[in-house]
């Protein structure tokens, strides 16, 4: 058994170096290895700081975390997939991309002031800005290849090819002073929005999932996880739904949740009896939806908070009821599939007693209650969870077992330090791609394009183009960066045809998250594949239909925000909980027609009339999931056709 889960182990390994940078970043041994942990502990305590004192402004302190930002993706990250991890000393030119990075950047500090009051930028100003592009796409480059690849259209036409494109989208011809005052020197480009939310959010979470980590919470996860469904039949798959929606909100990555999770559920399921390919596909889901689940949902809420200027906690309740739909069909899925199986769950002396496991490690969530109940408060999201992280190390010596040691506390600082870097640098190349938008209007020249092709008030067909669009840029890019994209791109479009702005937030948040598990490349569900050594098509196929829910409310809630919870004003508690008993329903027989489709070719009245019963039961779940008496009534009338239809003619008949 310990074999088989080292080989699985590995493979994941295998399969996150081939897909994510973070996986094969360099491992220095000697003086070197001891030089980097003083840098990024340095690197930790500077965050904190800033973001604790706030003495900092915001250009400084995005100017400040980028200059340390960039040379530790330097030192850690290769510059070849294929180069050698295990090193003493990084390579001369690595070296001096470090020395370069920290004088570019350090010339920005000292030379911003002086030129926010004239705005005349000097021969020196342009050759470091054009440096500073360099050194970001580089490192871009090595942390996130697809996203510097973007990042680079988007450049050349703002600086290059844009003024030969005819119409419309073509633009002026932008002088190289003028591109680099934009993407450098102002706050539209790297030292934006992008580098902002890095600098603050993403930085302060990552590093507290880090102390949750190494706390023992994943271990409490799991714990809870058993006790609350591992009896139930298929219970080993919920199980792993549940523990990975709940570390995917906190560490924001389905890649890597897939990864360390799925070595240990997918075996599990595997093993109960499920399919392989059902297996990963269970996990790659479960992982995706955690991005966008309250309370964390992977810091990205927190950067919707910050685009839209509104708290956080109204982003939170608007996410709730998406994000639970979402899991609700999945697990609904899942129980259906065990009982069309006939897979029961987990014998009685596998599964921990509830008492046991929050006396063991309930101590645990207090970190995390100090969090929430922060922030309802109405302090800052920063303040708050830097204090949850402050607090996580008392609380984890309440229990022997989960005492962080000094050695623990440097483990979690260096891996929440070390975590933040890829994210961090594919934020701050994402100013390129805002700061390119916004200089030649292609946002709102596209918007204008799509209202010209599907017209004003379309937002059904607005929303399908902003979909794919969605799916597209949201392709092998963190789930932070792949929505700061999007959103720089697509909710334009989607407040031009009429939708609210946090419908169109929410919308383009979650069909970004779901391009983890959407084909051709669809991340989550080729490392969640390969664990299961399954085929991949097939599993992001299963994928998508079990997190059918997640393709389908975010075009009900874009047409009525009833379903976003607080989201509309004049809407009551009352009118929102009936649309949400009814979307439960819509979202259950949903699921309910989708499972367990058949894969072999039948031919007969019977094999058509179950063909006709499940798309009622489909159809009636769509009816029931848009708000609305009116759809209500006509769901009940299909529900009741197709309970009629199996009376009369499938009652008693096999499957």
């Amino acid at each position: 058994m310990a074999s088989e889960t080292e080989r699985l182990d590995q493979r994941a390994s295998e399969l996150m170096a081939e897909k994510e940078a973070d996986s094969r970043t360099r491992l220095y041994a000697g003086p070197m290895g001891a030089v980097l942990t003083v840098v990024l502990v340095g690197f930790a305590l500077f965050e904190l700081w800033a973001n604790l004192s706030g003495t900092l402004g915001a250009v400084k302190l995005r100017t400040a975390h980028i200059m340390l930002l960039l040379p530790l993706a330097f030192l850690l990250y290769p510059t070849y997939k294929k180069e050698r991890r295990a090193r003493r000393l990084p390579p001369v030119w690595d070296i001096l991309l470090c020395l370069a990075a920290v004088y570019c950047f350090a010339y920005i500090l000292r030379r911003y002031d002086a030129l926010a009051r004239t705005g005349r930028l000097s021969d020196t100003d342009v050759r470091v800005g054009v440096v500073c592009l360099v050194l970001c796409f580089e490192a871009a480059r090595r942390t996130s290849g697809n996203l510097a690849v973007i990042a680079l259209v988007f450049l050349s036409y703002f600086a290059v090819w844009g003024r030969w494109v005819p119409g419309s989208f073509g633009t002026a011809a932008f002088p190289l002073k003028r591109v680099v005052k934009s993407l450098v020197w102002d706050t539209i480009g790297i030292l934006g929005t992008g580098s902002g939310v890095s600098a603050t959010y993403i930085f302060i979470f990552v590093l507290f999932g880090a102390f949750l980590k190494y706390s023992g919470f994943s271990q409490f996860i799991n714990d809870i996880s058993l006790t609350l469904v591992g009896r139930s039949p298929g219970g080993p798959a919920k199980v792993s739904v549940i523990a990975s929606a709940l570390m995917g909100m906190i560490n924001g990555s389905a890649i890597a949740n897939v990864a360390t999770t799925g070595t240990i559920t997918i075996p599990l399921m595997k093993k109960t009896g499920y399919k392989k390919e059902f297996a990963g596909a269970v996990e790659a889901v479960a992982s995706t939806g955690g991005q966008f689940t309250p309370p964390i949902m992977g810091a990205v809420g927190f950067v919707m908070a910050e685009f839209m200027s509104v708290s956080y906690t109204k982003v939170m309740l608007a996410a709730a009821i998406p994000a639970f739909l979402y899991y609700l069909g999945l697990l609904w899925s899942v129980h259906l599939e065990a009982k069309r199986l006939g897979l029961s769950g987990l014998a009685p002396e596998n599964i921990p007693r509830a008492a046991e496991v929050l006396r063991a490690r309930g101590h645990l969530l207090l970190p995390l209650g100090l969090l929430l109940g922060m922030m309802f408060a109405g302090y800052t999201p920063l303040y708050a969870a830097i204090l949850a992280i402050i607090l996580t190390v008392p609380v984890s010596w309440l229990r022997r077992e989960t005492r962080m040691t000094p050695r623990v506390i440097l483990d979690a600082v260096l891996e929440g330090t070390r975590g933040a870097i890829g994210v961090g640098v594919s934020c701050v190349i994402i100013g390129v791609i805002i700061g390119s938008v916004n200089m030649t209007s292609l946002g709102v020249n596209f918007g204008n394009l799509i209202l010209k092709v599907v017209g004003e008030g379309q937002l059904f067909l607005g929303g399908l183009m902003v979909m794919v669009m969605s799916i597209i840029l949201g392709m092998g890019v963190p789930g932070v960066a792949a929505y700061v994209i999007v959103y720089a791109v697509a909710v334009p479009v989607l407040r031009g045809v009429g939708a609210t702005e946090m419908a169109a937030n929410m919308f383009c948040l979650i069909y970004a998250c779901l391009s983890n598990i959407t084909p051709p490349v669809a991340m989550s569900s080729y490392v969640a594949s390969g664990i299961a050594d399954s085929d991949m098509t097939k599993t992001s196929l299963i994928a998508i239909r079990l997190g059918i829910a997640g393709f389908i409310v975010p075009f009900f809630f874009l047409d009525n925000p009833i379903l976003l919870y607080g989201s509309t004003e004049g809407v009551g508690i009352a009118a929102t909980a009936y649309a949400f008993v009814t979307a439960c329903v819509g979202v259950l027989a949903l699921a309910s027609a989708l499972s367990g489709l058949p894969t072999e070719k039948r031919s007969g009245y019977v094999t058509a009339l179950r063909l006709l019963t499940r798309a009622l039961l489909a159809a009636a779940g769509v009816l029931f999931i848009k708000p609305g008496l009116t759809t209500d009534l006509a769901a009940l009338l299909l529900i009741g056709a197709e309970l009629l239809i199996a009376r009369l003619f499938l009652e008693g008949r096999n499957a």
